[in-house]
């Protein structure tokens, strides 16, 4: 699926395609970067996977599919064929998959003859990812994935997505897939005001109020309201990077680093046996997040115009 309906035009070499996979309902933030991707016309999306994140709810992955759902309805989008359940837990070990609708999607569009490049883009645990990979591991030199999550290098640390499946970060980092990492401390440089939503997101009726009102809310539950992160009028956008560096690389804000080996405890340990990353150590938030507004700008123009 891809949304074209701009005055500007995208060269067909420069068009991707693309997978999410997103932990849609763990926070606020996915619903940002899942409209910003189902927006790009450099994008041809062609499957949204549903994750799990953690045992913050047993049935995580389920309420993310249901999410997407909600997403897909706002935007008068069609699902048949879109979205697909990813695994609704962690792999067992670094040996066993968790087969899925959605790590089966992964290794079908990375086998698949298409000139196309193919990217994956990781709101949460890298859980299908890591599956598709010991599903078949051919599939490591035939796409790219983009990871929002793990602590800040050189050392790492305990990290939401990370820690919902250490050994799943491993299987990809000792693997031979490029991977481009925007760890805790870059994807945190991405807040926006909760005034500047109402301004600008808001007015794009559904799809819009939608994004303003499940963060409101999420932003007043208990525990985000009393974390010493919120200031109760801001919120960080942080899966939005995973979007942004696709329609504009950020060529000279990212180091090559040796994939780490990862500890228990979200420790980086350096030991030079794998094989080098691109690590972001900044990202350019006006630009991702205006481009956002303004295609949800555009997009409700169009729909009035019909």
């Amino acid at each position: 699926m891809r949304y074209t309906d701009y005055k500007f035009h995208v060269p067909e070499e420069k068009i991707v395609r693309l997978i999410v996979d997103t932990d849609a309902k763990n926070e606020a933030d996915d619903q940002f970067a899942i409209v910003h991707a189902l927006l790009s016309p450099k994008f041809e999306n062609v499957g949204m996977i549903a994750a799990h994140y953690g045992t913050r709810h047993e049935d995580g992955m389920e309420r993310s599919f249901r999410e997407l759902e909600t997403i897909f309805d706002k935007m008068g989008f069609p699902k048949e064929g879109m979205l697909y359940h990813g695994a609704s837990h962690k792999i067992p070990d670094k040996s066993t998959p968790a087969v899925s609708e959605g790590a089966g999607l992964i290794v079908r569009e990375a086998m698949k003859e298409d000139t196309r490049p193919l990217f994956a883009i990781f709101l949460g645990p890298l859980t299908d990812l890591a599956s598709a990979l010991l599903m078949e591991p051919r599939i490591a030199s035939r796409m790219t994935a983009i990871w929002i999550g793990g602590g800040r290098y050189p050392n790492g640390g305990a990290e939401f997505n990370l820690g919902n499946d250490v050994d799943a970060a491993n299987v990809v980092f000792q693997s031979k897939m490029e991977i481009w990492q925007v760890p805790k401390n870059v994807y945190e440089m991405m807040p926006l005001s909760l005034a500047e939503l109402e301004l600008k997101v808001a007015p794009c009726k559904e799809i819009g109020e939608y994004l303003l009102k499940q963060l409101d809310e999420h932003a007043n539950e208990e525990g985000p309201r009393n974390s010493p992160f919120r200031t109760g009028e801001t919120w960080v956008v942080g899966d939005s990077p995973a979007v942004g560096l696709l329609l504009y690389e950020h060529r000279f804000e990212f180091d090559w680093v040796e994939a780490p080996l990862i500890t228990s405890d979200m420790t980086y340990v350096h030991t030079k046996l794998n094989r080098p990353i691109r690590v972001y150590r900044s990202v350019d938030s006006r630009l991702i997040l205006d481009d956002l507004f303004a295609k949800l700008a555009l997009f409700q123009k169009k729909k009035e115009e019909l």
